[in-house]
């Protein structure tokens, strides 16, 4: 049942990454099509991206009560759907609101996933949210080379992304059948979230969140700005400032990506042997010492190799606070992770901005080390956070084997028997 779920939500995640990879990698056949300048595509990607996150605002009390699993099985099949209508577009105006739709739709399939993904997490007992996101890499990875095969073949944006969708749909309604309803972990069992009492008051009192679940968002915002920022300006930072042709150029942000899957497959591991906090502070210092090569870098060669460190290290980010949104509120994981969600939208959105703004002010080098000053952040930020039991004791830590020796077997705890952790955040066993 475990394994399934697990397996599902992966697929889920390398799914929506596939279409995103799809989307970017034909972004210059969208152009085409519609005999749009770079700016008309800018207010593309922009609604796409202000459509996500109206839908995660807005949703929240929505996924809140009717819980990831079922919101899932709506969200990513409408997914799928609201695709094929970018996909058929016939005018520009019109492919304006089909992305705002996808935008929305997107938006809310991905808060519903990593909800989906702490829930099975939480069920594991450790650490697989890092996986879950390699999911998403191995997708986005996919998309980008369907959509290079599709534009050597000759083939349109219509065609590639209708395709594309057209065998989305029936896998989304498949990949439904998977997922666990939302739940709390306790001990060998679990109590469905709805059990769990719910915040005390009435009216916003009630509906508010912890204030950590805010704190997370924060550095959320931060780790999605520097990835949004390498995303966007890694290629014109080879080609304008180091001289690198096009085809140079565009290696950047690959081996950014291959190095975030690489760092995601081992991501979970790490985390549970040095701890949440230890993690998060060598991924912002890492961050910035990889940019700062970037920033420095003589050579193309360099810049790549710098941008390559820096995936291997920032990849954690972004999965970590997921996680911890997903415990940060308990009976409302859903909640949380859709709040820091919006937040990280948010900023990806903005970094890319902020860079642009400094690069025209000053220079492209000067613009994108503004990274290397929101890595120190997420350094900072990571000492800041309080992080329950479950999220910063190592599984190999003296701290760990000692609750793990103390926890009471299955047999000791009576069906329920109140419990000294009614969070479910203890520390528990991992499998090696």
């Amino acid at each position: 049942m475990l394994f399934r779920a697990r397996s599902g939500t992966f697929l889920t995640f390398a799914l929506a990454g596939l279409l995103t990879g799809v989307w970017v990698a034909r972004m210059p056949a969208l152009a085409g099509k519609f005999g749009t300048n770079e700016g008309e595509i800018g207010i593309v990607v922009l609604i796409w991206g202000l459509g996500a996150i109206v839908a995660m605002q807005a949703l929240r009390g929505v996924m809140a009560r009717a819980g990831s699993r079922n919101v899932l099985r709506v969200a990513l099949p409408l997914t799928a759907v609201s695709y094929a209508g970018v996909a058929l577009a016939p005018t520009y105006g019109v492919l304006l609101g089909a992305v705002a739709l996808f935008g929305m739709t997107f938006g809310i399939t991905d808060i519903a996933m990593n909800a989906q993904g702490s829930v099975v997490e939480q069920a594991y007992r450790r650490s697989i949210m890092s996986g879950m996101h390699a999911g998403w890499c191995v997708g986005a990875m996919t998309g980008g080379l369907y959509g290079v095969a599709t534009a050597a073949a000759g083939l349109g944006f219509t065609a590639t992304v209708l395709a594309a969708a057209l065998a989305a749909v029936p896998l989304a309604l498949l990949l439904g059948r998977t997922y666990l309803p939302d739940t709390y972990p306790i001990d060998s069992g679990a109590v469905p979230a709805a059990e769990i009492p719910a915040a005390s008051g009435t009216g916003r009192a009630a509906r508010r969140l912890p204030a950590a679940v805010y704190l997370i968002g924060v550095l959320a915002f931060i780790a999605f700005m520097t990835e949004g920022s390498i995303a966007d300006w890694s290629g014109l930072l080879l080609h304008d400032e180091l001289h690198a042709t096009q085809a140079v150029a565009a290696l950047g942000y690959p081996m950014f990506e291959l190095a975030m899957l690489f760092g995601r497959l081992v991501g979970d591991r790490v985390r549970m042997r040095i701890g949440t906090r230890r993690l998060l502070t060598g991924a912002g210092i890492g961050t910035a010492l990889g940019m700062t090569s970037v920033v420095l870098a003589p050579s193309a060669p360099v810049a790549i190799a710098g941008f390559f460190v820096t995936g291997l290290v920032v990849c954690t980010v972004v999965p970590t606070t997921i996680s911890l949104a997903g415990t940060a509120a308990p009976g409302r994981p859903a909640a949380a992770v859709a709040q820091v969600g919006a937040m990280g939208y948010g900023g990806l959105l903005l970094g890319p901005v902020v860079v642009g703004f400094l690069s025209d002010a000053t220079s492209l080098r000067i613009g994108v080390g503004v990274v290397v000053v929101l890595a120190l952040l997420i350094a900072a930020g990571a000492r800041l956070l309080p992080l329950g039991a479950f999220a910063d004791v190592s599984a190999h830590s003296p701290e760990a084997a000692v609750a793990a020796a103390e926890a009471p077997s299955p047999a000791e705890v009576p069906s329920g028997a109140p419990e000294d952790d009614p969070n479910g955040t203890r520390p528990q066993p991992v499998a090696a």
